[in-house]
């Protein structure tokens, strides 16, 4: 089983000099607990519902102001739409990823996969409980 069948399709994504209010507006929107930061229609890293918590709300930061870019996550790390589940299961468990973007082979965001994903889209379950058990304990 691959990637692009267990997916969450068409992902959103916020731009870097957007404030974080407006991205944990659009967290809620789409229901989601992380969403990719692009800035010149390419990723460069991810917020966090962790990352608001900590270096916004604990630093009594206005989220108003305060832009994504100061309080984002660096880097990105994805898998493509292609991979194999269990090969993205041991990448998300290695790195103690719960979500990851996923690009096509031209690298364009076509979707989000998340440990759920991976729990109730018909994954092995020997996999999963391992997967799941690995980024929990850490």
């Amino acid at each position: 089983m691959i990637v692009r069948e267990i997916m969450h399709p068409k992902a959103k994504v916020i731009n870097f000099s957007h404030t974080v209010d407006e991205a944990a507006r659009l967290m809620e929107q789409e229901d989601c607990g992380s969403i990719p930061v692009e800035k010149d229609d390419k990723m460069i890293g991810m917020l966090t519902d962790r990352d608001i918590a900590i270096r916004v709300v604990a630093k009594g930061k206005d989220p108003k102001k305060t832009k994504v870019q100061e309080v984002m996550s660096e880097g990105i790390n994805y898998c493509y739409d292609d991979d194999d589940i269990a090969e993205v299961s041991k990448k998300m468990s290695g790195r103690q990823h719960r979500r990851l973007p996923v690009v096509d082979r031209n690298k364009r965001l076509v979707g989000m996969v998340s440990l759920g994903d991976l729990a109730n889209k018909g994954h092995d379950a020997q996999i999963t409980h391992e997967t799941l058990s690995n980024i929990a304990h850490h």
